[in-house]
């Protein structure tokens, strides 16, 4: 794997999202099995954790758990790139709050969960407030960073043309985007390459596309009731599924002919996509509630040149089947 650095912090080619880990208040076996987890995923390089103060509830979300796996293993929080979004003022209508307040009160409360155990690595908002500038949301954060209450800035689901305001008023460390065989918008939008252009790490959240490129998913009833994907998202409606799984279907014969598994084929596109042909560094934070997922996930596939032409003839020449985000989230994304 490549080394590179993000906050002055070594980083190899994978990273871990969060998310699902808080999706349900845990318990203390919950937490151990989690905390195993994290530690494989330290072990095989992916430092860098993705998570928020919504990934949850307000009483019990990524930050909660992470204070609880510093607190017994403190000998890690110097290890991990620790990634926090936050600025989401109410989650059931996406009221954004990205003032200069707004972010110092996110900052504040995030450092008081977490109580000591871990610096915050990067910080940002979640989202654009549509009611915010976004060189006043910078600003404020490049404040907290020169009062070292956070190592550095990200911004999540922009356009090209708010990256670069954005970097004009500070230098901006992470921009998070949907990249996966199913989303490839970025590398037609100018967002990657307005990413390479002021040197920033492109993170790669939902790689799998939410599970769906993994080939676990044959039909909408191996979904379980309580996953919002099958209820919310119109990717996974009835009406979009099949087509959908016609790709994955593509996709697995590929991943056979390879003799890796599909989320390894979809991770390791994006892999080979990293750093290549005036492409920023993209770093996929694939998420994993046990430790053989994130050794699957972590493994280092690589693709030759002829099965990337290959793939990518495939995923070119397929329609994809509704839009990414439901209407009421999608109304902040950029693009």
């Amino acid at each position: 794997m490549t080394a590179h650095t993000l906050t002055g912090k070594p980083i190899t080619a994978n990273g871990l999202g969060l998310m699902r880990l808080t999706a349900k208040p845990l318990d203390a076996a919950q937490d151990e099995a989690y905390f195993k987890v994290l530690k494989k995923a330290l072990e095989l390089g992916a430092n860098v954790w993705n998570g928020a103060d919504f990934y949850g509830t307000p009483e019990a979300n990524s930050l909660h758990f992470l204070k609880r796996y510093f607190e017994k293993c403190p000998e890690d929080a110097e290890k991990v790139v620790l990634c926090i979004k936050s600025g989401i003022a109410n989650m059931k209508t996406f009221d954004m709050d990205c003032s200069a307040e707004g972010m110092q009160r996110a900052v504040t409360n995030a450092n008081g969960i977490l109580a000591g155990t871990k610096k915050i690595d990067i910080f940002g908002p979640a989202r654009i407030d549509p009611n915010v500038p976004v060189e006043t949301t910078a600003a404020a954060l490049a404040e907290l960073v020169k009062a070292g209450v956070i190592g550095g800035i990200q911004l999540s689901e922009v356009s090209a043309d708010t990256i670069r305001r954005a970097a004009k008023v500070t230098k901006i460390d992470m921009v998070e985007a949907e990249i996966s065989l199913w989303s490839r918008e970025v590398f037609s939008n100018g967002v990657a390459e307005a990413c390479a252009e002021n040197d920033i790490v492109l993170l790669a959240h939902t790689p799998l596309g939410a599970g769906m490129l993994t080939g676990t998913l044959k039909t909408r009833d191996d979904l379980p009731e309580s996953d919002y994907h099958k209820h919310m998202f119109p990717r996974f409606a009835e009406e979009n599924f099949p087509q959908n799984y016609k790709l994955v279907e593509a996709l697995s014969k590929l991943a056979e002919k390879k003799r890796v598994s599909n989320a390894q084929l979809a991770l390791g596109w994006i892999r080979t996509k990293s750093g290549r042909n005036g492409m920023p560094v993209i770093l996929p934070i694939a998420g994993g509630r046990s430790e053989e997922r994130v050794e699957e996930n972590c493994s280092d596939v690589v693709l030759t040149d002829a099965e990337m032409e290959e793939l990518e003839k495939v995923v070119g020449g397929f329609e994809v089947a509704g839009s990414r985000f439901p209407p009421g989230a999608a109304r902040l994304n950029q693009y």
